[in-house]
């Protein structure tokens, strides 16, 4: 499944420029994330609920633009969670292909997303001045916020599948984006729904940032909100090929 399933290229691009593009595109989502924290809190005045506004903006704009842009590339997954899914798809489409083969890609895809997100990271905070090799010491946590990151991916993994669903007509772009842009303000933890987006917050002590013992919990949540969310996706879609 591609996150753009209505853009279809001229040619099949290669694996070099599929792994280009989720490192670019998890680097560029990572970078405008923190990047718009930062600035959120430096032009807020201590308003948090502004900053928090600014913050989920910018996300919204930028994750359509890259789903729009990258999408037709590697299929805009910016997200380990999405390509294992999206792995696991393609193999039950596809049972002649070599699963060696793709479990190989779907490897490489999430180590390209994770140097991608710390990469993002880096380059944030070296734009605004900041040390560029830091830890986040904002410790989140506890059962409210692995609910909402449980929820938050659930969410964004029930999108995505329902988004290439007969009678579905939005894109997929617009799906996601705006699905994240909402998640922000109704879950707890702010939706990161990206064990990516963990690994990256976890290299700026800023207004995105989240401390590295923080981290494991985030991961394990998203790991049990991405099954449920592919649960009920294959509730209302039978023919669903996972």
């Amino acid at each position: 499944m591609n996150l753009a399933h209505t853009m279809k290229p001229v040619t099949q691009p290669n694996l070099p420029q599929q792994l280009f593009a989720e490192f670019i595109g998890t680097a560029l989502l990572l970078c405008a994330v923190i990047g718009s924290g930062i600035m959120a809190e430096r032009l807020s005045g201590g308003n948090v609920g502004l900053a928090l506004l600014a913050n989920t903006l910018a996300t919204v704009f930028v994750l359509f633009v890259l789903i729009e842009s990258l999408g037709p590339i590697s299929g805009a997954h910016f997200n380990p969670l999405v390509t294992l899914l999206m792995t696991w798809q393609d193999h039950a489409k596809n049972s002649t292909k070599d699963g060696k083969s793709i479990a190989y890609n779907a490897i490489l895809f999430i180590a390209f997303q994770l140097l991608g997100a710390v990469a993002g990271a880096w380059l944030a905070n070296a734009m605004f001045d900041l040390s560029v090799l830091q830890l986040s010491t904002k410790v989140r946590g506890g059962f409210g916020q692995w609910l909402a990151e449980s929820v938050a991916t659930a969410g964004l993994i029930f999108v995505i599948l329902r988004s290439s669903a007969h009678h579905v007509h939005a894109k997929a772009s617009s799906l996601v984006a705006g699905y994240i842009g909402a998640a922000y303000w109704f879950t707890s933890s702010t939706s990161f729904a990206n064990p990516a987006a963990v690994m990256g917050r976890m290299f700026s002590d800023s207004f995105a940032g989240i401390a590295p013992a923080s981290g494991l919990g985030f991961v394990l949540a998203q790991s049990v909100g991405a099954a449920l969310g592919y649960m009920a996706a294959k509730a209302l879609t039978p023919a669903l090929k996972v």
